[in-house]
């Protein structure tokens, strides 16, 4: 430095305006400097240790910290340099506002970026948070951030907070009583997540759509019906109506009857009906825990057996196969029986009106 300024002072006659100028320079290079040390040292050795430990939450945090943290450096730097700058007191106090104002705002991105789902992907993960929970946590979370930067930012530079809440007040209800509709579509958004009926890749049915769910948001729940259409439902229609969800299933029923001639024999019959309960009760496939197979009722033209058990599985591609191998082994026990289906059948019966 004794150099730089016998250097100076041979050049320029050196007095207090360029002392701070220098060191306004300084300032400014040394927080540059800082800021690529930061980048290429700090950082590197922080995740490293992050990355030795089990969960990616500190990974994930420290990777949402890296530019609010660089910018935060460079606004440092500039501020301590201007305020080594010979400046108006006016000009002290806009600089002032402008660096509370951007430590606020640095303040709100870092949080804003933290508030994602995926630094708590872990944490949804080991308490089986429902995801979409928590992308309307996230979201409502980073909305309060950004309202409360905004509201902290105009107090900075003076405007009165306690009118701009009255406003916000008054013109959120005069929204909301313009918009019911889409006040009803968050409160039945509010609703889905609470109560959680379904989740996205759930197979629901409701008397307006049937598909899997894709997305659920603020307003609207979007669907691909099984022809592969997306079928966006406001939420306080859906919200409303009975839903069905298939996912959720633990078994899958198969209920029918089997009609046979009534030509068969009791014997035969009986035996039908003892190895069709015992195919069941071994296949791997089928939920023992109810199986009924009965000779149920003399129908108008067949012997009914009325069959009534579940599947193990819920995907429906699986239990069609299930079902495709039940009625295979049901129709070899007939046709080892010598038992056949009854055919829908009517018989008509003239009367002779002759007289001798």
């Amino acid at each position: 430095m004794e150099m730089v300024t016998g250097w100076l002072e041979a050049l320029v006659p050196l007095n207090e305006f360029w002392r701070q100028v220098i060191v306004a320079a300084v300032i400014f290079l040394f927080f540059l400097a800082l800021r690529g040390f930061f980048t290429r040292v700090i950082l590197r050795v922080v995740l490293s240790l992050t990355r030795r430990t089990k969960t990616d939450i500190d990974d994930h945090i420290v990777l949402a910290l890296e530019h609010p943290l660089k910018t935060l450096i460079m606004v440092i730097g500039i501020y301590l340099a201007l305020t080594c700058l010979p400046l108006y007191p006016a000009a002290d106090l806009v600089i002032n506002r402008i660096y509370r104002s951007l430590i606020l705002i640095l303040v709100a991105w870092a949080l804003y970026n933290i508030s994602g789902r995926k630094p708590f992907q872990d944490l949804t993960d080991k308490f089986k948070m429902d995801p979409v929970l928590v992308d309307f946590l996230a979201k409502v979370f980073r909305f309060v951030i950004v309202a409360l930067a905004l509201l902290m930012v105009a107090d900075v530079w003076g405007y009165p907070i306690t009118g701009l809440l009255t406003g916000l007040g008054l013109g959120g209800l005069a929204i909301a009583l313009a918009a019911q509709d889409a006040v009803s579509n968050i409160f039945g958004g509010i609703v889905i997540i609470l109560d959680k009926p379904f989740s996205v890749g759930d197979w629901i049915y409701t008397p307006s759509v049937e598909g899997t769910v894709e997305e659920v948001s603020f307003r609207s729940t979007k669907i691909r019906t099984f022809a592969q259409a997306l079928i966006t439902m406001p939420n306080s229609k859906i919200a409303n109506e009975p839903i069905t969800n298939w996912t959720r299933m633990g078994k899958r029923r198969i209920k029918f009857n089997l009609r046979v001639a009534y030509s068969t024999p009791r014997d035969k019959l009986r035996r039908c009906v003892e190895r069709i309960r015992e195919m069941l009760h071994t296949h791997p496939e089928i939920h023992k825990e109810t199986i009924f197979v009965t000779f149920d009722e003399f129908g108008d033209s067949s012997l009914d057996i009325f069959l009534y058990f579940f599947t193990k599985t819920t995907v429906w591609a699986e239990y069609l196969k299930v079902k495709e191998d039940v009625n295979f082994k049901i129709m070899e026990i007939l046709e080892q029986e010598g038992v056949s289906v009854a055919l829908p059948g009517r018989s008509i019966y003239i009367e002779n009106g002759e007289k001798d």
